[in-house]
């Protein structure tokens, strides 16, 4: 009887640093190198650069820094989502209140994160991230939108495909609550929220709780706070 031979190991978190500053790339670099599980693949020093890199090395997640020159980090991401879909974007910002961030995460990036975030925060995010969730949290995440997001957009998203308790879930996500919470507030199952969750992301065409934030407060459904 022959014995079957196990899966192979997975391997690293394939990480590409995009950043204009020299001394900030060799920093991302040498915190990310001591973070097991993860390996740094290359740099880039604009977002032409990150675009031809990705599409060269094909990493996992690219670390985005927001501005930069020739190509900032908002049009670099749009490339990437539409040239290399299966990597996946953090977004990097020196300032909280940022609206380069929110063009980002309209853009397709899954998150962001301030850069004075610890080494932990940071290989813990590009874990999340490339598990395919958003890493920012829900409370800055609206807080954030309600302070650059005044009014929908031409193309404001769509609600019309959405159950009652679609839209019950998709107007709690937007105010911040947790699937745990989310439950709580419906007296529902945590699974059944989850399940209700990947059909709004499937209806509304969003990848993650970011994107669908954005289109609660694009559709009008929330609307935006007093910064």
């Amino acid at each position: 009887m022959t014995t079957p031979t196990p899966p192979p190991a997975p391997g690293p978190l394939t990480v590409l640093i995009a950043d204009d500053q020299p001394l900030v790339r060799t920093g991302l670099s040498l915190i990310l190198r001591a973070a097991p599980g993860i390996e740094v693949v290359g740099e880039a020093g604009n977002g032409e650069e990150a675009v031809t890199e990705a599409l060269r090395l094909r990493p996992d997640v690219v670390l985005m820094d927001i501005r930069m020159p020739v190509l900032d980090g908002v049009g670099a991401t749009e490339r990437l989502v539409a040239e290399v879909p299966g990597c996946r974007v953090l977004a990097l910002s020196t300032f909280d209140m940022d609206e380069y961030v929110i063009r980002a995460l309209r853009a397709g990036a899954s998150g962001f994160l301030p850069k004075d975030v610890s080494p932990e925060e940071l290989a813990s995010a590009l874990r999340t991230v490339h598990s395919g969730e958003a890493v920012v949290a829900p409370r800055l995440l609206t807080r954030l939108i309600g302070a650059f997001v005044t009014a929908p957009p031409p193309a404001a998203a769509d609600l019309s495909g959405l159950t009652p308790r679609e839209v019950d879930i998709l107007r709690l996500i937007a105010s911040g609550l947790d699937n745990t919470e989310i439950a709580a507030s419906l007296t529902i199952g945590v699974q059944t929220v989850k399940n209700h969750v990947t059909n709004v992301f499937a209806k509304l065409g969003v990848r993650d709780r970011a994107q669908a934030v954005i289109a609660a407060y694009e559709s009008g459904l929330v609307r935006p706070r007093t910064p």
